[in-house]
């Protein structure tokens, strides 16, 4: 290993992140021959291969594991010394990897957005992407910091809730629904209801909600994203049950309103969450700080009122 250097680990780690050499090259902006010939180089400084071949997939070996595991250390802590050098020299400057569940998307852009007005030498990236997706981002040490309403209970995570995330029943405004208040919650058994799809944290919730009750769930379509879900909402085709971060816009145009159905809603939270065992650089701890102190001046500034649940 005293033979092997930075740049071979950084071309190596890349290789066994995108398990390619050509989407590897492609993210190093160098030729495919050389992201070969170094990883060639770090393989005989070792003594052990790093890959294995089978078919047309690459995988790692269990020493390529080990020193994957190995190189991601040794980048982050460089990544935090030089974000402390850039801290010593009064000098807010480093990089953020944030990832987050679909949903959130609805409310991080703006408290992502004053972090960045104050701190403008940082630079972001955000990942949007869905629970399954983000768990693996999760194995993988991917990110700093994530933003999920239903962590994994099979993982080391470090949990901070920090902002209410209440489910509620959604249909279009002129329905007959509607205008019915505090309506038991069997009046539900049966409704056509347009769905997440399945092994999302709203399902989840939904159906452990309604398997608790007893209530029969329709499911007339399964949709991927919110969009698309208050769209069929909206063209006729059944009710759902979404977070109210997600109808700012369609409750203010009066296109969309939250049924008053007893046990709703269903009392959720965000948080915010790192990997058990992870050191924080300095700009992931100022986001964390941020994100702790900003979140209840975000409710306050959309008059987001968090409904209680009837008993």
């Amino acid at each position: 290993m005293l033979h092997a250097t930075l740049h071979q680990l950084k071309v190596f780690e890349t290789v066994a992140r995108h398990s390619s050499f050509t989407r590897a090259a492609a993210e190093l902006s160098i030729s495919q021959p050389t992201v070969s010939s170094q990883v060639k180089q770090l393989t005989k400084a070792i003594g052990l291969p790093l890959f294995e071949q089978i078919g047309k997939q690459l995988y790692l070996t269990d020493v390529g594991r080990e020193l994957l595991v190995t190189s991601q250390g040794v980048f982050e802590k460089l990544d935090n010394f030089e974000m402390k050098v850039a801290d010593f020299k009064g000098a807010k400057e480093g990089k953020l990897r944030l990832a987050v569940v679909t949903t959130a998307k609805y409310f991080v852009p703006q408290l992502l957005g004053a972090f960045c007005q104050q701190y403008p030498a940082i630079d972001i990236s955000l990942q949007v992407t869905n629970h399954q997706k983000l768990k693996r981002r999760m194995l993988e040490n991917e990110d700093d910091l994530y933003i999920l309403s239903q962590p994994p209970e099979d993982l080391d995570l470090h949990l901070q809730a920090f902002l209410d995330n209440p489910l509620v029943v959604v249909a279009r405004s002129d329905c007959e629904l509607a205008r019915k208040k505090n309506m038991p919650i069997e009046y539900l058994d049966r409704e056509k209801f347009i769905m997440r799809e399945p092994g999302s944290g709203t399902r989840q919730a939904i159906e452990k909600l309604f398997s608790k009750h007893k209530i029969s769930i329709e499911v007339r379509l399964e949709l991927g994203s919110n969009e698309a879900i208050k769209q069929a909402i909206l063209g006729g085709l059944g009710i759902s049950i979404l977070s109210q971060h997600t109808l700012r816009y369609e409750l203010e145009r009066g296109e969309l309103a939250i049924l008053d159905v007893q046990k709703f809603p269903i009392q959720r939270h965000w948080y915010v969450a790192y990997l058990g065992g992870k050191q924080l650089s300095v700009v992931a701890q100022m986001f964390l700080q941020h994100l702790l102190a900003k979140s209840p001046e975000y409710v306050e500034c959309l008059n987001l009122k968090i409904p209680v649940p009837q008993r």
